[in-house]
């Protein structure tokens, strides 16, 4: 890698963000039982009053990328018209496809539908491990990981891309507004805005990365009978962080290209083979099925009007699920947008909404469903032993039941660790240009000790979290770190709003 030179630090970033990230770990060493404590009033405190906003946001985002999709601003080019795309489409694909959906998609693509097969809503009057229960849980998984979320990412990423390459603003989280708002510097905004999306990300990042720890422990006591320890949760999240450090000090076209490209055909080669050595009758009809239903009751779920779903089912799965999304959609913007270059605003939607969403579609498809027929199969043995030994052991329990199924079960692990080092190298190099100073397009990476101090941040985090509050800590991590990111993402859609009738 050349050496940099004309870089430096952007101390009134990166020293606040990083003295209130301190301060929250000392807290929570000091005193772990009233910090868990403050915690979760915050949480209650945010589901009380703006739950209904997390689901109402993405919903609108959606209708938003629809009329852009068909409008003038859909033929612009990102860059102008001279510019030359900086990846081709396989790679833009892979890459915003592995930087979405992390591990989330292994670790939750088959715990999440066992709990909707076993406890529905109870207002919905489905009753538990039944036909009507597994349609439920099917389309609940579209909901949750498809289109909607996927548009969260994809309404920031677009207005990003433009502000940066169209409008020449800078590699800052403040661009993002700048369809809206204008000049930022003038009013002294940027430097909070920025500092608050860093501190929101991180407790994402953290919640995802304690979602890999445990799928990762899950495969090492199932396959190799690793005992699960405090230890090996330092281990685990030791090595990953260690390895995705490397990547984003590599840069975006050798470890993040080159992991992306082999984890997306990774996810190919194994949803194909559960799908071909997995109950595939079972997974085509409870797919058609749950599709139907989710398109069906797509309108009153997502405003949750008429929907008869409770606030506490909601706040428990949905409003997790999109919170986690929005805590890492302003800096993944970043990263995202950088990507689309030379490209126009509707391949954009192509690349980052319409290609990902449909796969996550399929993964579902074949993940979830062999999950609900295996399930249901065994008088529900699996759910058993989610609630017995946790969701980390789902996925392994139903892989070691297929034919050559330790193979396998080896593949999902290592795809498992690639996952989040894939997520989270693009992630950490976004996040330490957000940090520096004179970061551009033809000068992208910043200076690898920011990289090296971030990394390791969120590698604490994670581990302090999840020793201490386990499953439950990464739900509080994800709203928490959503939180103020709703609102940051809510006024990027207001701002490409603007743009689209200007565009007119």
């Amino acid at each position: 890698m050349p050496e940099i030179t004309n870089l430096s630090v952007n101390k009134w970033v990166f020293y606040p963000t990083i003295i209130f990230l301190i301060v929250t770990v000392g807290y929570s060493l000091f005193d772990n039982a009233s910090f868990l404590v403050t915690v979760q009033s915050i949480n209650d405190w945010i589901l009380s009053h703006f739950g209904w906003l997390f689901t109402w946001t993405p919903f609108c985002f959606l209708i938003i990328l629809g009329v852009v999709y068909f409008s003038p601003l859909g033929k612009v080019k990102i860059g102008g018209n001279e510019a030359i795309p900086l990846v081709n489409k396989w790679k833009w694909f892979s890459i915003a496809l592995c930087t979405t959906v992390a591990t989330g998609i292994l670790f939750w693509g088959t715990a999440e539908p066992l709990y909707h097969l076993n406890s529905p809503p109870i207002q919905l009057g489905i009753e538990s491990s039944s036909a009507a229960a597994s349609t439920f849980s099917m389309s609940t998984m579209f909901m949750h990981w498809s289109f909607t979320p996927y548009a969260i990412y994809t309404i920031a990423g677009l207005s990003f891309a433009l502000s940066y390459y169209n409008y020449r603003r800078p590699f800052r989280i403040s661009s993002l507004l700048y369809p809206l708002l204008g000049n930022l510097e003038k009013e002294g905004g940027r430097a909070v805005l920025d500092i608050i999306c860093l501190y929101a990300l991180v407790a994402g990042m953290a919640a995802s990365l304690g979602a890999g720890i445990f799928a990762l422990m899950g495969g090492l006591e199932i396959i190799f009978g690793v005992s699960k320890s405090d230890f090996l949760i330092a281990f685990i999240g030791f090595t990953i962080v260690a390895t995705f450090i490397t990547s984003a000090i590599s840069g975006l076209k050798k470890g993040i290209a080159i992991l992306s490209k082999w984890n997306a055909i990774a996810f190919f080669v194994l949803a194909f083979l559960v799908f071909i050595l997995g109950p595939t009758t079972f997974i085509l009809k409870t797919t058609f099925s749950g599709i139907g239903d989710y398109l069906y009751h797509f309108l009153s779920r997502s405003t949750n009007i008429g929907a008869g779903i409770e606030a506490e089912w909601l706040n428990k799965w949905t409003i997790f699920n999109f919170a986690n999304w929005f805590a890492w959609a302003p800096i993944a913007s970043l990263f995202l947008g950088r990507l689309s270059v030379g490209y126009s605003v509707r391949e954009f939607i192509h690349y980052n909404l319409i290609f990902p969403a449909l796969f996550t579609c399929l993964w579902m498809g074949i993940f979830s469903g062999s999950a609900l027929d295996f399930d249901l199969n065994t008088q529900g043995e699996l759910y058993q032993i989610l609630q017995d030994r946790g969701a980390e052991n789902v996925l392994y329990t139903i892989l070691r039941s297929l034919k050559g199924g330790a193979a396998i079960s080896i593949l999902a692990l290592l795809m498992i660790f690639v996952s989040y080092v894939t997520a989270a190298d693009s992630t950490v190099s976004a996040m330490s240009a957000m940090s520096s100073i004179g970061v551009n397009p033809d000068n992208p990476e910043a200076p690898v000790w920011i990289k090296i101090v971030w990394g390791s941040l969120i590698g604490v985090i994670a581990s302090i979290m999840i020793s201490s509050a386990g499953i439950d800590g990464i739900r509080l991590l994800c709203v928490l770190g959503g939180f103020p990111a709703l609102f940051i993402i809510l006024l990027v859609g207001i701002g490409l709003i603007k743009m689209l009738i200007r565009s007119d």
